[in-house]
């Protein structure tokens, strides 16, 4: 199976059997092709996904009766085959003769003449399908029309710039770990490696390379002086400020780079993180031995209680709550083929769940801190205004370091910021209740 037809058959199950892109790129097949056409397949999948409304917009222009539901896949390789033309800039001949190749792999060699014929109308026809096709904002920024309605309302002035963002490709960041090496010193030891590097000036641990490179490169990796993750994802720890000998609890855990990084900030902490689903379990057990850390991890809904707690209270929690994605779009683009508007009330009823369960959870004086990788209002700060009205003992703490917007209650980090993915963060505190005497 070629690259092209074996991506096209990973988008097939991605747009219209709604399946992860993370996922279906874990599938035994792709394993089975050469490095060099692995890449090729991962770009092909990304891009497509990222382009997704515009290249369905084209595709309308090109394709006048729709394909039947059996041959998706052959659609889903006129998208590679237009993804290639506009973003790759592959010389013409070369990308509609291997898409047309690529039939044959899909054993559908009758969709070849439909597949050369429509790309090289587009090739003739390219500037005026352009001009139509971005005539639509909707196709022009590559977004679905619920979340631009969305984003609109909730950034009027920023929805373009956030939407330019989230169509680019996410840098490669690095979590230095501080017990072991200094930001700056590990610095110059991926300068002596050939791999150049800046620093986040909102995240002191934080370092964002030039170019991505394979794990195998980084200095120290697999001995725990580096691990990978967003700048804003690290954030996270330091606003829990955790202190020796505290209970912490990482609510959502998976797949363990916040829980690892508050054991590497702070010594003797008592650490429980829970995930719903084992599997993902196993990717903090992965990163915790990597960074020789432990941590008891549990898998359970951290909103049903009676499966996991105990009983004694936690000083903090971290809520990763479960969320859109909407700030992470330019890491996972299948967010805005797969996500739907309705799922957004869905998540907030999910979101004050888990809010009001785990504040029981909290001893008096203890801090939580409510975190999300979504962009939308409605899953950050009026999540947060409407627990607070319901919760007389919560308080909105102040969040340090100069980063993100200020909201009503915490602050939002909006993507491509200071080369950070969309984070929000409120700090929220229980109140101590006061003795009488």
């Amino acid at each position: 199976m070629s690259a092209r037809a074996t991506a096209a058959l990973c988008l097939q199950r991605v747009i219209y059997e709604g399946e992860s892109l993370t996922e279906v790129l874990q599938d035994r097949t792709i394993a089975t092709l050469n490095p060099q056409d692995q890449a090729l397949l991962r770009d092909m999948c990304f891009g497509t996904l990222r382009w997704h409304e515009r290249l369905s917009a084209i595709l309308n222009k090109l394709v006048k009766k729709a394909l039947k539901a059996a041959d998706k896949d052959v659609e889903c390789l006129l998208r590679i085959g237009l993804y290639q033309l506009i973003y790759q800039r592959k010389p013409d001949h070369a990308a509609v003769n291997e898409t047309v190749k690529a039939t044959k792999k899909l054993k559908k060699e009758w969709a070849g003449k439909l597949v050369n014929g429509v790309l090289r109308t587009f090739i003739r026809e390219q500037a005026e399908l352009l001009v139509q096709a971005d005539s639509s904002v909707t196709a022009r920024y590559a977004c679905p029309d619920w979340l631009l309605k969305r984003l609109q309302t909730a950034w009027p002035d920023a929805w373009a710039d956030i939407l330019s963002a989230s169509n680019t490709h996410a840098p490669m960041t690095l979590r230095v770990n501080q017990r072991l090496q200094t930001t700056a010193a590990y610095q110059a030891l991926l300068q002596e490696a050939g791999i150049a590097a800046e620093r986040v000036p909102a995240v002191d641990s934080a370092l964002i390379l030039q170019t991505p490179v394979g794990v195998e490169q980084l200095p120290g990796f697999f001995s725990g002086t580096v691990s990978v993750q967003d700048a804003a994802a690290q954030l996270a720890a330091p606003l829990l400020d955790c202190q020796a000998g505290m209970r912490v609890l990482d609510a959502c855990a998976a797949p363990g780079g916040k829980t690892s990084h508050l054991l590497e900030r702070t010594d003797g902490l008592h650490l429980m993180a829970l995930d719903d689903s084992e599997s993902r379990l196993k990717r903090v057990t992965e990163n915790l031995t990597r960074l020789n850390l432990q941590a008891q991890l549990i898998a359970a809904d951290a909103g049903e209680l009676a499966s996991w707690w105990d009983g004694q209270v936690f000083d903090r929690i971290l809520l990763d709550a479960p969320c859109s994605a909407t700030g992470v779009i330019r890491r996972h683009p299948d967010i805005k083929v797969l996500r739907r508007d309705s799922d957004i009330a869905e998540l907030q009823q999910e979101q004050a769940r888990l809010l009001r369960t785990l504040w029981h959870t909290l001893r008096p004086g203890g801090q939580l801190l409510y975190a999300t990788c979504s962009i939308l209002p409605d899953e950050n700060s009026r999540q947060v205004e409407a627990f607070l009205a319901e919760h007389p003992d919560a308080y909105q703490a102040p969040l340090a370091g100069v980063w993100g917007h200020a909201q009503s209650v915490g602050r939002q980090i909006l993507p491509g910021e200071q080369g950070m993915d969309g984070f929000y963060y409120a700090l929220l505190g229980k109140a101590v209740q006061e003795t009488t005497t």
